[in-house]
């Protein structure tokens, strides 16, 4: 149920703070909710693809990299001369490595406390989890890097472009300085 309601804020900040969300954060949202809970955990895709649990924790920390982008792009109102692009990608892989930790320390703390197997193999399922969400982090920040340094096209930099001129208020100062 947490994670459903976590899945699912989203959309309700989005709607709370009149934030436009493109039809490809919607879909890969829900694609990651229907991979996490209806085929993880209702049809046991977690013990029966042993690939499963890092497929979506390397997505959801591309994801996290690329909301941190934004988030830390929009703190900056869009100005990609206030702070270098690579000090803004940094600050996305540390925000997405972030959520990855946490989610880990919740795992083992559901795990610890109401005896749940989250874990699955402990130590290992762990280290694994947090070096592709490490992995993810990387690819989601130099998403980032991309779309600031006008490579727009490469790896999932148009979907930040995407998001940008959807809500054009919240990058004041993007305008055409991101479009040389």
């Amino acid at each position: 149920m947490l994670t459903l309601g976590l899945s699912i804020a989203p959309v309700f900040l989005a709607s709370r703070y009149s934030i436009s969300v493109p039809v490809p954060f919607l879909l890969a949202a829900t694609l990651f909710i229907g991979g996490s809970i209806i085929m993880g955990e209702a049809f046991g895709f977690y013990e029966r693809v042993w690939w499963w649990d890092l497929a979506l924790h390397g997505s959801s920390a591309i994801g996290f990299g690329l909301i941190g982008f934004l988030f830390i792009f929009m703190l900056f109102e869009g100005d990609r001369f206030a702070a270098p692009p690579v000090a803004i990608a940094f600050l996305s892989f540390c925000l997405a490595v972030t959520v990855g930790s946490i989610w880990e320390i919740f795992e083992y703390a559901m795990d610890s406390i109401f005896g749940l197997n989250m874990q699955k193999s402990g130590l290992d399922d762990t280290m694994g989890d947090l070096i592709v969400n490490g992995l993810g982090a990387i690819i989601g920040a130099v998403s980032g890097y991309f779309y600031l340094s006008g490579r727009e096209k490469r790896l999932f930099a148009p979907f930040i472009g995407q998001f940008v001129d959807a809500n054009r208020r919240l990058y004041r100062r993007t305008k055409e300085k991101l479009r040389r």
